[in-house]
């Protein structure tokens, strides 16, 4: 048990260091990402107001047949789709720009598919 505990308190570590550099606005929200074994989660979040802006996980788009890191990309893809395009009430401004929220992972992988997809999509970090 002490091996686990302390696996996760490094973790908790590490998630707290990269967040205590990086915080969301409105104009500016922070793209989290979440990573499990199967899937991949992001999301837009405004810090000031404690708001999601946008979400996505890969479940919701339905590929087959591709890596893990290929639907990663496309999952940065649709998230920057969802960031540009205005939601349904008139109120919310398009995203152009967001600061990139890597949690307690390194950036590789996974995570780097969904930062290098975001940017196809449009988004600036």
């Amino acid at each position: 048990m002490n091996k686990e505990k302390a696996k996760i308190e490094k973790q908790q570590q590490r998630k707290a260091r990269v967040r205590a550099k990086v915080f969301g606005t409105a104009k500016k929200p922070r793209l989290s990402v979440n990573r499990s074994l199967k899937f991949v989660y992001v999301q837009l979040i405004d810090d000031e107001n404690r708001k999601t802006v946008a979400s996505i996980h890969q479940k919701s788009l339905k590929l087959k047949n591709k890596s893990k890191i290929e639907l990663a990309f496309e999952v940065g893809k649709e998230i920057a789709k969802r960031a540009l395009t205005p939601a349904k009430n008139k109120t919310s401004k398009k995203i152009k720009e967001c600061v990139f929220d890597r949690g307690s992972y390194k950036y590789h992988g996974r995570v780097k598919a969904i930062a290098q997809g975001a940017r196809d999509g449009g988004l600036k970090f």
